[in-house]
């Protein structure tokens, strides 16, 4: 990979009009490093200085390192220190890392998805169609970028983020490209829209699965609007745009999304380019027939909920976009699972189904609800759930609204309090759950929670009663007080209060 030299960064910065002032250094400097992170400085580093909580520290930290100078929006004035001013840190960085790393978004094929739910396991639906037609051809396995895993080529680890940061995205560009890796799924985000975490990355498809509220708070999306228009930003940057024909405001996304060069939908009504129909359950699995131009055919997915044929249809879309025959992605979608998505747990008696599952809003919710009734439609519904700390408070009321009409039991418990504490979180939930329709108890330890739901089914004595666990999934740690806490994990403690 080449290394450009500090006048070439400064050159960039003003062809692109995002320069304001400059120090230069005394030489020019091949720049062989880039981060904004000051622990991982190291000598010939450009140190680009971002973020609503940055402290000049972190800067005289990097230089200490070795850092030949800084990319900021204003002079930290240390003498003698070389600097690039710029208007927009969050704009100049995607371009810095472009350059960084020689644009390997332009040597990939990217498919970007968006939505308020079901962004992973639409991701892993998409790769494990992807992996199945390149495995054919004989090619590597495709690039992965989700809020659960990483896999760029170079190394597969777990994810803390859904979008990092842009950085990071075209370091896992640059390995994907590196390895030979011709196509690459991500998820991405309201908030890496709105901050310009994808900014200039051309993609290939992108994907809009559905719009509800979420992620309204004062340090996310100050109201829907705004959320919305973040998420409909994702086509100014498509070749082609996949979109939902059964989302709320499909007119409104289908509208913004005619800036694409083509527009191709999926969903279950009649007029939808990729349609299913004829849902149905058949031996504990979800079959579903789909109808395109080119093909009329019968899938099947290994995966519970009826909810994830919509999610499925996408992936669909996607491999008919890119030209792939239905035997592929048949294939594909009858052996993919998610882990902590729709995860089935079955007590030895046949009398407690248990339901482990991320879905963490009001649409979610729903959406499992109508699934469970579905495939269990004699069994009473009891969740265990809670709500993050400190971001996207109107879940409480969303949630706590779809509870009462769903389920005759509610134990509110932790999921990430963070800086709050969960039984003040609990008492906002409870707010909007009808103790009429749907009694409830807040149980702040959420092992213990599942425990208790669990104990009282069997006390109870009920012939089927299911027990839906969400918003944790497959995940071993609590955020609680800025801290990581370690989690036994919602699916351990399940299978250990069932014995299986």
């Amino acid at each position: 990979m080449n290394q450009f030299t500090w006048n070439e960064y400064k050159e960039l910065l003003m062809e692109e009009a995002m320069l304001t002032d400059a120090w230069d250094p005394s030489e020019n400097p091949a720049v062989t490093q880039l981060t904004y992170e000051s622990q991982k400085v190291q000598p010939g580093c450009l140190f680009v200085c971002k973020g609503a909580a940055f402290r000049q520290a972190y800067l005289e930290d990097a230089l200490a390192r070795g850092a030949v100078g800084y990319v900021s929006e204003k002079d930290y004035g240390i003498p003698g220190v070389p600097h690039l001013l710029v208007k927009d840190i969050r704009k100049a960085m995607p371009s810095l890392a472009k350059k960084f790393y020689c644009a390997p978004d332009e040597e990939l094929k990217i498919v970007a998805l968006t939505g308020t739910k079901g962004k992973t396991t639409t991701a892993y639906f998409i790769k494990e169609l992807l992996d199945e037609a390149l495995e054919r051809k004989g090619q590597p396995e495709s690039a992965f970028l989700s809020t659960v895993e990483v896999y760029d080529g170079k190394s597969r680890q777990g994810s803390s983020i859904t979008t990092p940061e842009s950085m990071e995205l075209y370091r896992h560009f640059r390995n994907a490209a590196d390895s030979d890796i011709s196509l690459l799924t991500m998820e991405v985000s309201s908030q890496a829209l709105k901050y310009d975490r994808v900014l200039g990355i051309p993609f290939e498809i992108g994907v809009f699965l559905n719009i509800s509220e979420d992620h309204i708070s004062p340090v996310e999306h100050p109201d829907f609007e705004d959320y919305f228009q973040a998420k409909l930003s994702l086509f100014s940057r498509v070749k082609t745009a996949v979109i939902n024909r059964n989302a709320d405001h499909y007119e409104r996304i289908l509208e913004a999304a005619a800036c694409a060069e083509q527009v191709v939908t999926f969903g279950t009504e009649l007029d939808a380019d990729v349609f299913g129909y004829e849902i149905r359950t058949e031996n504990g699995k979800i079959t579903f027939r789909v109808r395109t131009e080119s093909f009329d055919e019968k899938f099947t997915l290994a995966m519970h909920g009826i909810f994830n044929v919509e999610n499925a249809l996408a992936a669909i879309a996607v491999g008919t976009v890119l030209g792939f025959e239905p035997a592929a992605m048949k294939a594909a979608l009858e052996r993919v699972q998610v882990g902590g998505r729709m995860e089935e747990y079955t007590s030895r008696d046949g009398a407690v189904h248990v339901i482990v599952d991320y879905a963490h809003n009001g649409l979610s919710f729903r959406k499992i609800f109508e699934s469970s009734a579905l495939e269990y439609p004699e069994a009473e519904r009891r969740v265990v759930f809670g709500c993050p700390g400190g971001k996207a408070i109107n879940r409480r009321g969303d949630m706590g609204e779809a509870v009462s009409e769903s389920c005759v039991k509610a134990y509110l418990t932790a999921d990430d309090p963070g800086p709050e504490k969960v039984e003040e979180i609990c008492r906002q939930i409870a707010e909007h759950i009808d103790g009429e329709r749907c009694s409830y108890e807040c149980i702040p330890d959420r092992a213990e929670a599942i425990e208790k739901a669990i104990a009282e089914i069997r006390a109870e004595g009920k012939d089927s009663a299911v027990l839906l666990v969400l918003g944790k999934g497959s995940e071993t740690a609590q955020k609680i007080e800025g801290k990581s806490v370690p989690y036994e994990s919602d699916a351990a403690v399940v299978k250990r209060v069932l014995g299986i």
